[in-house]
């Protein structure tokens, strides 16, 4: 009873140090405007002084935990404890009377205070913060909460003492109902399928839980792409998807076409290669087969005679390498692969154009 009416008196005597804390903060004058009648520090003040009352309320709280569970603690350890709490308390109101004491001469603000008046302000938030923290994890500890978790634990260990098996998390998962021969009349849904009977058993908690998170899925699933549209549709995805692979391939074209040679040769039938091999036509081969292939020094190219063949693959190869012993000089070496398809692919497409002043058919018929 004594002690009770101690604590007691300790605790309203911190109270009353409230009006003396007040007072010093009154008589304080600073040099400049004062910054305690700024919003925000009206703001924080009152969260400072909000937090100082739970402060007061869960040290009475816990005081009064000491002196009913003071026989389950010993005498030292209680007085450890009260000591801590009244230190943490006559603590919280040292940091409420220097909370006053402000810098008004710093320039730089922060929501329109001077940066160490906010950080003193949110400093003794923070310690007061620490204080409840701490002062809720005395009195966990002595209204017993914390002892359940031993009780769990000696139950744990009576049970395998006495052969009883503990569920693993997986068979919890996995938990279905088991019933009896009379417990299945009652749990009968009264559905019938090939003599196979519908009882209201539950599900276990893996079909369940699945089910739900599968419907949380489609929820956001049906927001993203039908209501917000953030992201593609398969329609939208295929066309990235193709037009991913028509750079890819374009690429590989470009990478791969100096590869083309007399066996992999294919006749090209791009405007933009044709125009490409016309001016080189008419800058190299006009002069010897005439500026629209009608034949000069060398053989009419537009008629159905062919001295070395028609095909694509012949005529690349006759531009490739020559033909020396009629003064054809072989032009690999002055084209490139792809530069050689074009030119083929011209000889082949000016076929059947009949030019005026066509030379003398000259070779092998071949249509």
């Amino acid at each position: 009873m004594k002690k009770r009416l101690f604590n007691t008196t300790l605790l309203f005597s911190l109270l009353a140090s409230l009006p003396a804390a007040a007072e010093e903060y009154t008589s304080y004058k600073p040099d400049g405007p004062s910054e305690l009648g700024h919003p925000v520090a009206i703001v924080l003040l009152t969260v400072i002084v909000g937090l100082f009352i739970a402060i007061v309320i869960l040290g009475s709280a816990v005081i009064g935990a000491i002196d009913i569970y003071k026989e389950r603690l010993k005498n030292s350890k209680a007085l450890l404890i009260g000591g801590l709490l009244v230190g943490c308390l006559f603590s919280a109101s040292g940091a409420m009377a220097q909370e006053a004491v402000t810098s008004t001469a710093a320039t730089n603000t922060i929501s329109g205070l001077s940066k160490s008046s906010f950080y003193l302000l949110i400093s003794v938030i923070g310690l007061e913060l620490l204080v409840i923290i701490a002062l809720l994890y005395a009195l966990r500890i002595l209204v017993g909460i914390k002892s359940r978790r031993k009780v769990r634990a000696e139950k744990a260990e009576k049970e395998v003492a006495e052969g009883k098996k503990r569920l693993h998390w997986l068979e919890k998962l996995n938990d279905t109902k088991s019933l009896d021969a009379d417990s299945e009349v009652e749990e009968d849904m009264g559905h019938d399928y090939d003599g196979i009977h519908e009882l209201n058993n539950p599900t276990p908690p893996w079909w369940r839980y699945g089910f739900y998170i599968s419907i949380i899925f489609a929820v956001v699933y049906l927001y993203r792409f039908q209501v917000a549209h953030s992201a593609p549709s398969q329609i939208e995805e295929l066309a990235m998807a193709n037009a991913k692979a028509d750079e890819a391939k374009a690429a590989y074209l470009k990478s791969s076409a100096n590869n083309v040679d007399e066996n992999t040769v294919k006749q090209l039938t791009d405007p933009a290669d044709l125009a490409a091999a016309q001016k080189l036509f008419a800058g190299n081969c006009a002069p010897c087969h005439g500026p629209q292939g009608q034949g000069v020094i060398g053989p009419n190219l537009t008629d159905d005679y062919w001295l070395h063949g028609g095909t694509i693959n012949k005529v690349f190869t006759t531009i490739k390498y020559g033909v020396q012993e009629k003064g054809m000089k072989p032009w690999k070496d002055d084209f490139s692969p792809v530069q050689l398809a074009q030119l083929a692919s011209y000889v082949k497409s000016i076929h059947g154009t009949n030019p005026p002043n066509p030379k003398a058919p000259d070779g092998i018929l071949e249509k």
